[in-house]
């Protein structure tokens, strides 16, 4: 059974940094787009950037471009989420996820897509 599993949440001042990680077990990242989404209390998860397996491309939310970068490292099978410059509305729980096939402009927002999910891991902004 594929498993992900999402770390490196914590809380932060706004400005401040985290990077999370997201390790698949069982699992070896080949031709998928690997996708980070967000839920806050009370709103619905949204997706946040997505990272293609193969060559590394990336897609983010317009919320998160230019703070947040997404990269890979295929021989640890791990795909890390840097943020920067955090604000409190960027607090939710993180989730990643994965799915066959590289990360489309149409679809790397959409949950449905994701065929492989972990569990989340909270970021709290303070502000």
């Amino acid at each position: 059974e594929v498993q992900l599993q999402a770390s490196g949440g914590g809380l932060v001042q706004a400005g401040g940094s985290l990077r999370l990680s997201c390790a698949a077990s069982r699992f070896t990242f080949d031709d998928n787009a690997i996708g980070w989404f967000r839920q806050a209390p009370g709103k619905e998860r949204e997706g946040v950037s997505c990272i293609s397996s193969s060559d590394g491309s990336t897609s983010y939310a317009d919320s998160v471009k230019g703070r947040f970068t997404s990269s890979i490292d295929n021989a640890k099978n791990t795909v890390y989420l840097q943020m920067n410059s955090l604000k409190p509305e960027d607090a939710a729980v993180y989730y990643c996820a994965a799915a066959w096939g590289p990360c489309t402009d149409d679809s790397w927002s959409t949950e449905d897509d994701y065929d492989y999910w972990g569990q989340g891991t909270l970021v709290t902004v303070s502000s």
